[in-house]
């Protein structure tokens, strides 16, 4: 199903970036693109990230960098 259809982002995407650590709407959007053009589907992105534990959610509310270091885990 998508979430973003500007974008031709599917919840599939979406999950498969937070499982990845995109924690926030904002991030999913830097890893790509969805909900960034008309916003729409920000709500659906936030519901899809709910409020469950995120390892990264402390780092981001902090401001500071979340993502990096994924390269080393590869």
């Amino acid at each position: 199903m998508y979430v973003c259809s500007c974008f031709g982002i599917t919840e599939a995407q979406v999950k498969q970036h937070a499982a990845d650590g995109a924690c926030t709407p904002r991030q999913i959007a830097s890893a790509c693109k969805a909900g960034t053009d008309c916003g729409s589907c920000v709500r659906r992105i936030q519901s899809i990230l709910g409020r469950g534990a995120c390892p990264r959610r402390e780092l981001a509310d902090q401001g500071r960098p979340v993502l990096t270091g994924l390269d080393e885990a590869a």
